[in-house]
């Protein structure tokens, strides 16, 4: 049973939407409200979820709320990665929870939150804890990121690999099992 629809991933993130077509996201916008509509129209029990932004920016979600985007959706939702893409510290993610529920009165799901073990599995570890500590009680709903590390011969969905460096390569170890099924220290934690 389908519980919950996101409308898309990462719109202000240039990996995702393309602000060069788009520079002040009406397009974005208008279709972000059809979609939330024509759930509503298909199942109005499905909660409706702007998909989670990243970075998280309070200044976007007062743009979507602005275009009337907030008004069709049951939750808002965000992205965060501190400890291997953001350029924030871990103990700010009650600070970027509270910006943004400053904006508006939906519940924040932290739809996208995870550590990589790319430098070590202890680190992962610690993540995830610290994660837990911060989020349970601050965020309506908390979704992990991932269950698997993702197959080295994938590509991760980025636009600037380049630019990324080694950071690139932390996508391929977010998972609590790793890609032959075993399992890391985080995932006991995490049950």
């Amino acid at each position: 049973m389908i519980e919950a629809a996101m409308i898309w991933n990462e719109p202000n993130n240039k990996s995702h939407w393309d602000p060069e077509l788009d520079p002040d996201w009406s397009r974005f916008a208008n279709m972000a409200i059809l979609a939330a509509d024509a759930i509503a129209s298909e199942n109005p029990a499905v909660t409706k979820i702007l998909g989670g932004i990243s970075p998280i920016d309070a200044d976007f979600m007062a743009l979507m709320k602005g275009y009337g985007v907030l008004d069709h959706v049951d939750a808002v939702g965000v992205h965060g990665f501190p400890l291997d893409w953001n350029l924030w510290q871990i103990q700010e993610w009650p600070q970027k929870i509270g910006e943004i529920s400053t904006i508006t009165e939906l519940p924040v799901w932290v739809s996208e939150v995870g550590v990589s073990s790319f430098g070590a599995e202890e680190v992962q570890l610690w993540g995830l804890r610290r994660s837990a500590e911060l989020l349970l009680g601050n965020a309506s709903r908390v979704q992990w990121y991932s269950l698997y590390d993702l197959p080295r011969e994938w590509g991760a969905t980025t636009r600037h690999r380049e630019a990324e460096g080694s950071s690139y390569y932390r996508h391929f170890y977010m998972g609590l099992l790793r890609e032959d099924g075993t399992p890391k220290p985080a995932l006991e934690e995490f049950l």
